[in-house]
Order: C-alpha cells, then sequence, then structure tokens
C-alpha cells in the first residue's frame, strides 16, 4: 500500500496525522479518499467541491508532482510515497 506523508502544519488540524501512514489506493483520488476516511475533512485542505487540487497544494508521488490536478487519477504503486503540501502565504 503507498503511503501518504504531509506538511507538518496540518497536524494542527489533524493531531492524530500519521507521517507516512499506509492506505489503500491505485490512484492520488484513492488516496485522498482513504485519508479523508482515517481524517475527517482532510479532503477538504486538499481538493474542491469538484475533487480538483486546489490551487495552493501540490502532491508529489515520490519526487515527481502529480500531473492531473483535475481528477487526480495519476497512478500510485504500493511502494510509493505520496506527499501532501500546501504553500504557506504570508507577509
Amino acid at each position: 500500500m503507498p503511503r501518504a506523508r504531509f506538511t507538518s502544519h496540518l497536524q494542527k488540524f489533524f493531531p492524530t496525522l500519521e507521517q507516512g501512514i499506509t492506505v489503500q489506493g491505485d490512484t492520488v483520488a484513492d488516496v485522498v479518499q482513504a485519508l479523508d476516511a482515517r481524517y475527517p475533512g482532510i479532503a477538504s485542505y486538499f481538493v474542491d467541491e469538484r475533487g480538483a487540487l486546489r490551487k495552493h497544494v501540490n502532491v508529489f508521488i515520490g519526487d515527481e508532482f502529480v500531473l492531473d490536478r483535475t481528477t487526480l487519477a495519476d497512478r500510485v504503486k504500493e511502494d510509493q510515497v505520496v506527499f501532501f503540501m500546501q504553500a504557506l502565504s504570508g507577509g
């Protein structure tokens, strides 16, 4: 099963969030859905109401950016890490 990792600031909102958690899923969309089942509401940090990645969210499979930001159909292998990163902004 793929593993999921996150930027540390998400633990402020999801204190039980485990780095490197394994989840079921063949695509990034599956991984997001599995994470939301375990951490209700986390998907809304990553995707909009249509299921597309939010503007300031990047997802990597290994070292590669996810290519399909609209449907998250990028394939994920069992031994891969999916990393979720939200850009922080401010002045």
